[in-house]
């Protein structure tokens, strides 16, 4: 049952995006094509996918432990924090932050945690801004 839950959720979120992917448009022409196709393209077999799900035979399912959940719902709140601050505290900070609390949920030691979240909130802002030079928010409190 859950799984057909999350199907027609995941297709609803679909054809919105559809819909939100269809008024794409752009102020100058730098493809044949535009900027609307991937998205649409995406999203199409996103939505195939979701329908799939809902017409097959289900699984049985197993729901996770409690502890499982809650690291979830965690894990949930800290992406959502992480898009919240994103800007104001910057990349790497931010980034750094999100792979701390990361690395906690998933059972490393606070030490570790730490030191996997200062190496990759600065090796992936190196790897953005420098060599990808995709410019990312170094945050207010830098500026």
């Amino acid at each position: 049952m859950s799984d057909r839950i999350f199907a027609s959720v995941w297709l609803l979120l679909c054809i919105i995006g559809l819909f939100i992917a269809w008024n794409i448009q752009s102020e100058y022409s730098y493809e044949p094509v535009g900027p609307r196709p991937f998205p649409m393209i995406i999203l199409g077999l996103m939505a195939l996918c979701a329908f799939f799900l809902l017409i097959r035979q289900p699984d049985a399912i197993q729901w996770p432990a409690r502890g499982t959940l809650q690291r979830l719902l965690l894990l949930m709140v800290s992406l959502g924090l992480y898009g919240a601050v994103f800007e104001s505290l910057g990349f790497p900070l931010a980034t750094t932050l999100l792979t701390f609390v990361i690395g906690l949920l998933f059972g490393a030691a606070w030490w570790a945690a730490a030191l996997s979240g200062v190496v990759m909130g600065a090796v992936l802002y190196y790897a953005f801004d420098r060599l990808l030079e995709v410019t990312l928010p170094l945050g207010t409190w830098l500026s």
